[in-house]
């Protein structure tokens, strides 16, 4: 009797510890484990459609429905239940409605850095040896010169008067310069060229980078844009350019080099910085070039202002992208989201995104260079940009989510203290 009543237990504790094994397994529990303690949500929103349903979808909803879609942010209760058994709650944060004007428009960029960029050295040839005075001041490649005998520096053109007067005085030059966060002083002493009879540091520098990309968005009202969706990089130093100004002007898209796996293709555009002048550049961050708007963007086009996804609104599917492919066109062309990540913290590559149109495909082979910034649109509503191609796929390549440029270009979706950086 007794082993019986033992073997019976072990029967009981080996069901329920099945049915332990097997509960976070199923559809309802798993339901529920998805649903967030936190969400964001705009006052536009349908909660209905917005929130994340548990089991049948029956729940008791304390959230003032009137104050939900006001245009001021709040914070609301969502209780679900069981039954009349209340099992999660959870606090909606309800942003105030939002919209910003998609873009595609290509556009030319042009830098100004901050002070002048060293990007190498080169050998001075003297009467008397060959040497390199940039090297023996222990200047490298990436730092920038800010001052030259305490006077300011902007343009190359300042640079070399300052070296050859020092030269015919036979002093050496005190030198600022930023290498990274950091700030130092170093001497320089000019040699003389053999060849040309002038002073050189031995340094080969620079004071602006020129390229092209695509206008993501701008704010009708505050007139803030987002461009690029990445970095600008110096393409001898592969550092990020520290700027102290720059412009964006309208271009005109020549033709288009097609890529092809392993070999990314390329937007060829003309602009001329002296004309078609759109805005200035403030700002060249991970998340792309920002700035503000001193011409409407919309005089060929009439855009609406469309409302934006946050992160964890983006869904695997279809969606579309806006860029030009000749002249200054918009188009816009199918693609897939292929993944996104629900991010709580800024960060470049939130989707990954594959072209599937047949038209651009035939074009272009997917994305190229000069796509960058390429606003992507998803039921309607501004989800991120194109970002970067994949190498050994021209196809597909990384998107950076809206809420993020936003931010960087000063547009407070949160109006809270998130920074991206």
């Amino acid at each position: 009797m007794k082993k019986r009543i033992a073997a019976l237990r072990i029967a009981i504790g080996l069901c329920l510890l099945a049915v332990l094994v097997a509960a976070p397994l199923t559809a309802p529990v798993q339901s529920f484990l998805s649903i967030p303690n936190t969400m964001t949500l705009f006052s536009t929103n349908d909660p209905a459609d917005a929130l994340p349903a548990f089991g049948d979808g029956e729940a008791v909803k304390a959230i003032d429905q009137e104050a939900f879609r006001g245009q001021s942010a709040d914070k609301q209760e969502l209780i679900y239940t069981v039954g009349s058994i209340p099992v999660k709650k959870v606090s909606v944060d309800v942003l105030p409605d939002l919209r910003i004007v998609p873009g595609g428009h290509s556009v030319g960029v042009k830098l100004h850095t901050l002070g002048v960029l060293v990007v190498g050295h080169h050998q001075v040839r003297t009467t008397e040896a060959t040497v390199s005075p940039g090297e023996e001041a222990a200047i490298y490649t990436g730092d920038v010169l800010l001052e030259i005998n305490n006077q300011e520096i902007r343009k190359m053109e300042e640079v070399a008067p300052l070296i050859e007067q020092a030269g015919k005085d036979k002093k050496y030059v005190r030198i600022k310069v930023k290498r990274g966060n950091e700030t130092m002083t170093t001497k320089l002493r000019p040699a003389l060229d053999a060849k040309d009879k002038q002073y050189r540091m031995g340094l080969y520098i620079r004071d602006s980078a020129a390229g092209i990309g695509t206008m993501t968005f701008y704010d009708p009202v505050s007139k803030n844009y987002g461009a690029l969706g990445h970095v600008i990089s110096d393409m001898d130093t592969q550092k990020p350019i520290e700027i102290h100004d720059g412009t964006i002007v309208r271009s005109n898209v020549t033709s288009i080099q097609k890529g092809n796996n392993g070999q990314p293709g390329e937007k060829l555009a003309e602009f001329s910085m002296n004309r078609n002048h759109i805005g200035s550049i403030t700002k060249n961050s991970p998340f792309g070039i920002f700035g503000k708007l001193e011409s409407d963007m919309r005089k060929t086009e009439e855009t609406k202002a469309l409302p934006i996804a946050l992160s964890n609104e983006v869904k695997k599917g279809p969606a579309v992208i806006r860029t030009v492919l000749e002249g200054e066109k918009i188009e816009e062309f199918d693609v897939e989201i292929v993944n996104s990540v629900p991010q709580d913290h800024p960060a470049t590559k939130g989707m990954i995104i594959k072209v599937t149109d047949k038209r651009l495909l035939a074009k272009t082979g997917g994305i190229v260079q000069g796509m960058s910034g390429s606003p992507i649109i998803q039921d309607g509503k501004l989800i991120g940009a194109v970002t970067h191609v994949f190498v050994n796929d021209s196809t597909s390549g990384y998107g950076v989510h809206i809420e993020w440029m936003l931010q960087e270009a000063g547009i407070d979706i949160y109006k809270s203290d998130k920074k991206a950086g």
